[in-house]
């Protein structure tokens, strides 16, 4: 057992409206073991993974809350949710405060760990680095990144490629640190 985060709307429910409380305990109806389902209840193993994750998960908006939660995880996404069939709801916790620049930081910082290359790593490093953040840079950017739509077509092909070999590999992504980094602005 091990202390975990579970993300709510502002009035303490999670998808499907199940209220989370302290002293509640909760199960997994499902039997199976597929996330996004009634098989697991989602976790994350970090406050900063639940806000920065948000937006690809649950999706909650304005006023959401935060729990600390005592569980067994059975299941990982490879770290980007964490799932148990029982978790039971301890307190409520501190909910971390996001700008959109340390979101922006957190999703270069995942992008650049599958070794772009080129002019996009170097406008990721200028961009993280404070050197330039301009619409002309980031644009310049993502044209030499697709070379027009044949190329963006190949070049979609080659990162789903690459993501499927890192999804395939051993190794996992340290998303707190790169959390962590993102909270530091330059």
């Amino acid at each position: 057992m091990g202390k975990y985060y579970k993300l709510t709307n502002k009035d303490g429910q999670s998808y499907g409206g199940t209220q989370w409380k302290p002293g509640v305990t909760h199960e997994a109806e499902g039997e199976g073991m597929r996330f996004c389902s009634s098989d697991l209840l989602h976790l994350y193993s970090h406050p900063l993974l639940a806000v920065f994750l948000n937006p690809i998960h649950a999706n909650f908006e304005e006023g959401m809350r935060l729990w600390e939660v005592e569980a067994e995880i059975v299941a990982s996404d490879r770290g980007l949710k964490l799932g148990t069939k029982k978790a039971t709801c301890l307190q409520e916790t501190f909910l971390p405060q996001v700008s959109l620049t340390q979101k922006v930081r957190f999703g270069i910082l995942c992008a650049l760990q599958v070794n772009l290359e080129g002019k996009w790593r170097d406008w990721a490093n200028n961009w993280l680095s404070g050197k330039d953040r301009s619409e002309r840079a980031a644009g310049a950017a993502a044209r030499a990144a697709a070379g027009g739509a044949a190329a963006g077509a190949a070049l979609a092909a080659v990162w789903a490629a690459r993501a499927a070999a890192w999804a395939a590999s051993s190794s996992e992504l340290d998303l707190i640190a790169l959390a962590e980094e993102a909270m530091k602005e330059a």
